[in-house]
């Protein structure tokens, strides 16, 4: 039809390797491609894909690192009419096979580093018809192990650049299967379509302000989220995508010193890494760097720490189930003459609906109406738009709570301030009932990151024969600090209602995810199980 194609990511390749064919797509140490080389790469691993027999809807699973071969297999795998499904690196044999199953996947691409995991869960897997590819990343492995029948080069060398790929028919084609975190039972299997990911670039552009050709560098895993869709977004762009193949703080000022980096991401915790590197003390870059945050909410002193270094932070908030960022505390030049400290406290909302996203509404758990834009009222984050997921794979009930009412509930706790601006409070599972009083962990954490021993901190819900339930603190301290459990409490004495000081705290290094968030379904456990001392 003259007046509608189907949107997809993909079309930005074929645009992109047309317009600027010599510019730099993706650097990882020595090697380097144009935006025309990565093209042919994409179509080779595409058609190599379909001559060993991947058709429409199959799954092809990806356990990597940040390399080329990841941010390809974004491009040639869908490009074969395949489903992307990129694997969380430090899962367990057990998940691993639990996913390669439930997802049927009929390819799978390995990291050789992370070749052992993945042989134990080939192990268990009961279809061993199975293609199994190597990537060898000489560059960083010398010997590196091998459990595939073919590596990842000598198989795109089968493929040929020269057969026709074809843009999806229905735009509403599965893209990608992202699987949740599984912190209560089986991860889920999140389905997203390429309409979806085509709008979440186009928001992601637009309300990012991303000029033509950023220099981006890659610290989001490209599991989680599909990396954010940044793949995506930096080839609408043009840009030059630099990979990271681990979190070193030292090796991430090196590279933004080096490439002229613009543009990066990551997590909370990658904030804190950087803020508290001893190659921070030393770092001072010429221009202003933008780092895009998500996750559980930083702390502004952590915000105002990493912003002093020369980082512009952007602090977006979504789920795996809304292909990532949905809603974003875009900067409002009415706060240009806040002070220092009202800034941060600004920066760690998580900010409006962006402009992809149809709609966001925070409300009553118990009227459902919506709660007053307060700043104080908390209720249940709704949303509703085109990046949401088309559901959750083979799990209909499950997918059809989520969306009830005709919004997607995503069980984050939240205030709306003025002019639509959302502040996350907590998860359903994580607000602490205290006396019938609700307390939010994270202003409590917010409290305690503030103190100068403080590396991280986390607070859960610890059962109490006569409150029902009391704050427990676990933090987690910078190398070389010492503290005492009763300089903390005299610290939260100062700060806190005593309602909402911790009745108990705990020292020692938390447990995280890939992405670094922090497991606060371990420390639950930990505290409903009577064994915290």
């Amino acid at each position: 039809m003259a007046n509608y194609e189907p949107l997809s990511p993909l079309s930005f390749l074929h645009r992109t390797a047309m317009m600027f064919p010599n510019r730099q797509a993706v650097v990882y140490g020595e090697r380097s491609y144009t935006w025309s080389e990565f093209y042919t790469r994409c179509k080779k691993l595409a058609s190599a894909l379909r001559h060993h027999g991947v058709c429409k809807g199959d799954t092809v699973a990806v356990l990597a690192a940040n390399t080329p071969e990841m941010i390809e297999a974004h491009f040639g795998v869908p490009m074969s009419g395949a489903v992307l499904n990129t694997i969380n690196t430090r899962l367990d044999e057990e998940t691993i096979t639990y996913i390669l199953e439930h997802g049927e996947a009929k390819v799978f691409i390995v990291d050789a580093e992370l070749a052992p995991q993945a042989q134990k869960a080939l192990t268990n897997v009961k279809d061993k018809s199975m293609l199994v590819i190597d990537i060898l990343d000489k560059q960083n492995h010398p010997a590196p192990a091998r459990i595939g029948l073919s590596d990842y080069e000598a198989f795109l060398s089968g493929g040929n650049d020269e057969d026709h790929w074809k843009m999806p028919t229905n735009e509403w084609d599965a893209i990608a299967l992202n699987y949740t975190s599984g912190t209560s039972g089986r991860p889920k299997g999140v389905v997203y379509h390429h309409r979806g990911s085509y709008l979440m670039s186009m928001g992601t552009i637009a309300d990012w302000d991303l000029p033509r050709h950023p220099n981006y560098l890659y610290t989001v895993p490209l599991f989680h989220c599909n990396g954010w869709g940044h793949a995506w977004t930096m080839t609408a762009l043009a840009g030059t995508i630099f990979c990271t193949r681990a979190i070193v703080p030292e090796d991430i000022f090196t590279a933004i010193k080096k490439y002229n980096i613009t543009h990066l991401g990551g997590a909370p915790i990658v904030l804190s890494m950087l803020l508290n590197s001893p190659a921070a003390t030393t770092f001072s870059c010429s221009q202003r760097i933008q780092l895009m945050t998500a996750g559980a909410p930083p702390p502004a002193s952590v915000l105002q720490g990493i912003e002093k270094l020369g980082f512009n932070v952007t602090q977006v908030y979504g789920l795996t189930e809304t292909y990532g960022h949905t809603v974003m505390c875009t900067w409002n030049e009415d706060w240009n003459h806040a002070t220092e400290e009202q800034r941060a406290l600004l920066k760690a909302r998580q900010g409006a609906a962006m402009v992809q996203t149809a709609g966001m509404r925070i409300v009553d758990m118990d009227t459902k109406d919506d709660v007053p834009a307060d700043g104080k009222t908390i209720g249940e984050i709704l949303l509703r738009g085109n990046t949401i997921m088309k559901g959750y794979l083979k799990d209909p009930e499950t997918t059809e709570t989520a969306f009830s009412d005709g919004w997607f509930h995503t069980g984050d706790l939240a205030v709306m301030h003025p002019h639509g601006y959302a502040e996350i409070k907590d998860r359903l599972k994580d607000i602490i009932i205290s006396g019938g009083e609700n307390i939010s962990s994270v202003e409590i954490e917010g409290i305690l990151h503030k103190h100068e021993a403080v590396s991280l901190a986390a607070v859960v819900a610890l059962p109490d024969d006569k409150w029902g339930e009391v704050p427990c603190a676990f933090l987690e301290l910078l190398e070389g600090a010492e503290v005492s459990e009763q300089e903390i409490e005299l610290f939260c004495r100062a700060h806190l209602a005593g309602y909402k000081r911790p009745k108990k705290i705990i020292f020692g290094e938390l447990p995280k995810t890939a992405t670094g968030k922090i497991q606060k379904y371990e420390l639950r456990a930990l505290a409903r199980s009577g064994n915290v001392k």
